[in-house]
């Protein structure tokens, strides 16, 4: 957690080769604990697709304020660059806009970035209400932007063999990708949202290459997921292994709590390995409870759901609710019922091999 969420990875985006650096992390670790690639001699499965990225200059003044990138203000994702100064006019007690250069402002009670594959022609700088002093006037922004076509970025596949029937998988998935950086200075580490899974996932592969299971059990990490869970849709247009041959996927993605439970969407589609779980759960007492929740395009399941393959989405409950900001930090991330889940989860793939 603490090595995926640092500076050195720079929120494991598209600037400053963030989600570069994860990815060779990742596999560095797979190799460590002795899986092997499912792609040849590679734990990389590549893939391009166009992103809008804010690598450089994020300044904003409003009212004469200087405002400071990620706490005080967000650029919306598809915003375009500019560098220029203008008089602010209210169109409603949220909305104020500055005409001339296409810029608007809108005031937030919370601030969320997210990730846009083209620029507008318009900038929206959003605010936090709590940063200024009465409604904006005057703002003067001086923003960089660059629209990078065909962005390489990977999914990472590794592999422990089966030892009674190879050729069948339990797959663990969840997406390392997060936002990256917004200017040259603020980054967004992305510990719940999605290091918290990959650190799951990577427990998971270290247990399983100590201790190899009837089935294969297969391991994905997706880029890409921010911008429209593109990793998962590549992998189930291009797969590494027959999506037939998949006996139940769980994907994890937003793992770092769990004081209230989990949430397992899909649970209505497969009820029967839903029933599975929660009696698990139940003997184990390991979460107050496990909720369920029917089919969603929200997380990288989607598209193997939409393929045909068995497969829940589970993600946990409770705690601090940072997500999308400069605050899902690792040091606030309690990680509390984390040993649990792993518990769960490994008894829950032992039973889908019988």
């Amino acid at each position: 957690m603490d090595t995926l969420t640092s500076r050195y990875f720079w929120g494991r985006g598209y600037t400053n080769d963030g989600m570069g650096k994860a990815a060779r992390f990742i596999g560095a670790q797979f190799l460590a604990f002795g899986l092997k690639p499912v792609n040849g001699k590679s734990y990389l499965q590549e893939f391009g697709y166009d992103v809008n990225t804010f690598p450089g200059r994020m300044e904003v003044t409003v009212n004469g304020a200087v405002l400071e990138p990620g706490r005080d203000f967000i650029v919306s994702p598809e915003s375009r660059g500019i560098k220029a100064t203008g008089t602010l006019v209210r169109k409603d007690s949220l909305n104020f806009s500055d005409p001339a250069n296409r810029i608007l402002v809108t005031l937030e009670d919370k601030l969320t970035w997210s990730v846009a594959q083209e620029a507008a022609d318009y900038t929206v700088i959003k605010i936090d209400k709590k940063s200024i002093q009465g409604p904006p006037v005057t703002v003067s922004v001086n923003i960089g932007n660059e629209v990078v076509r065909n962005f390489r970025a990977a999914n990472i596949a590794a592999v422990v063999r089966g030892t009674a029937v190879p050729d069948s998988f339990i797959v663990f998935t969840g997406h390392y990708d997060h936002l990256g950086g917004m200017g040259a200075k603020t980054w967004f580490p992305g510990a719940n949202d999605n290091a918290s899974g990959i650190s799951m996932l990577l427990s998971l592969a270290k247990f399983y290459a100590a201790h190899p299971q009837r089935y294969s059990v297969l391991f994905i990490c997706f880029a890409g997921e921010e911008a429209g869970i593109l990793g998962s849709k590549h992998f189930t247009e291009k797969p590494l292994v027959p999506l037939n041959n998949i006996r139940f996927l769980v994907n994890m993605d937003i793992t770092g709590t769990g004081e209230e439970g989990i949430t397992v969407v899909n649970a209505t589609v497969y009820p029967e390995e839903f029933n599975l779980i929660r009696q698990l759960n139940g003997q184990g007492r390991y979460l107050p409870k496990v909720v369920s929740r029917g089919k969603a395009a929200n997380s990288d399941h989607y598209f193997f759901t939409e393929k045909g393959v068995p497969a829940f989405f589970i993600y946990t409950m409770g705690g601090i609710k940072a997500y999308h900001d400069v605050f899902d930090i690792s040091k606030t991330l309690p990680l509390n019922k984390y040993n649990d889940l792993f518990r769960l989860l490994t008894q829950f793939a032992s039973l889908l091999q019988k």
